[in-house]
């Protein structure tokens, strides 16, 4: 499967090594606009373009991985469906749920496919804990919590990083931690529980940004008496592997979290995981890729699941139908609206 690259910043530089490593997949090249991050790709040996419609016009692709800042996400979606590849797009789909909705038309006029890389779906401790509620073994559902505190876009002081500034601008990002952070968030409880509605938000620039900082929502099912809770923020400095993620829901007859099935202690997580290779290695067995990194683990199962989906002829299992539903609660808090 021959594959293009848009995009080799941090994101893209990670599917890039990803891409690399899974049976099949022939990276053909790789687009961005920065000398710097080309010359990345380039060390890897990935022929490179400093213009992604160069690459689409030049090569022969099956499908594309858009890993691009928000505000060029739609333009590259539409030139890539324009030229019939299925496309892999870093979340969020877009920056609004007008833009959204434009490309979920574009790419069903164009008949290819298109899956967001909402990774979170993907996480062991998720898995877990859908199954479970799957199974009935909690009961219905009557409260859900979730919540993601990290960085945002700011780098802890002892590793800084300058923030790119489309990052902090409302007009190029689309928002702020809601839209950065709360996405995964509601996309988890979209994907648990279905049509979703918000009753009460909460959004707060404690940092004085154009965008915000953190949110909390309550969002009540359309067709039950569930409650869901959502806090997002970027106000904590961390250093990984620390990672401030957690769901739990409490139904009629049981409980359960993510933490239940999430390391204790992640940096003794990360020594067995490495551990654990070295022996699948010497036996020749396949070997579980970030795995040491417990969350990160998720990009490399998400974008193999991509490329099995196109192989194997099935449907994408992120649809971009519950992509739009996760932009419309997002949309309806920032008081932008969809077209009927």
């Amino acid at each position: 499967m021959r594959v293009g690259l848009i995009g080799i910043g941090h994101m893209g530089k990670l599917h890039l090594l990803n891409a690399l490593k899974i049976e099949g997949i022939e990276v053909v090249a790789a687009a961005d606009k920065s000398e710097k991050n080309r010359k990345g790709a380039e060390e890897l040996h990935i022929a490179t373009y400093d213009d992604y419609q160069k690459l689409i016009d030049k090569e022969k692709l099956d499908c594309v991985i858009v890993s691009l800042p928000n505000f060029l996400k739609k333009e590259s979606v539409m030139y890539a469906a324009e030229h019939k590849l299925d496309i892999f797009l870093d979340k969020p789909i877009a920056r609004n749920l007008v833009e959204a909705q434009e490309i979920a038309r574009k790419v069903e006029k164009e008949n290819i496919r298109l899956m967001v890389g909402a990774n979170y779906r993907f996480f062991d401790c998720v898995k877990s804990v859908r199954e479970l509620f799957e199974e009935g073994r909690i009961g219905r559902a009557v409260i859900t919590t979730s919540d993601l505190i990290l960085n945002g876009p700011f780098s802890h002081p002892l590793v800084p990083v300058p923030v790119p500034e489309w990052w902090l601008s409302k007009e190029q990002s689309g928002g702020g931690a809601l839209l950065d952070l709360g996405y995964h968030l509601i996309d988890l409880l979209v994907w648990l529980f279905g049509d979703l509605e918000v009753v009460h938000s909460d959004l707060r620039h404690s940092l004085n940004l154009a965008v915000d900082d953190a949110v909390t929502l309550t969002l009540k099912a359309k067709n039950s008496d569930l409650t869901c809770v959502v806090n997002a923020g970027w106000f904590m400095k961390s250093i990984f592997p620390e990672f401030n993620f957690r769901m739990n829901i409490h139904g009629t007859a049981g409980y359960t979290s993510t933490e239940q099935y999430t390391p204790r202690n992640l940096r003794t997580h990360a020594v067995k995981a490495g551990m654990s290779n070295i022996l699948r290695r010497m036996t020749g067995r396949e070997l579980h890729y970030l795995s040491y990194t417990y969350y990160y683990a998720s990009f490399y199962d998400i974008l193999k699941t991509f490329f099995n989906s196109i192989e194997q002829g099935k449907e994408f299992p992120i649809s971009v139908k519950d992509q739009l539903e996760v932009m419309r609660i997002i949309s309806s808090v920032y008081g932008e609206h969809g077209e009927a």
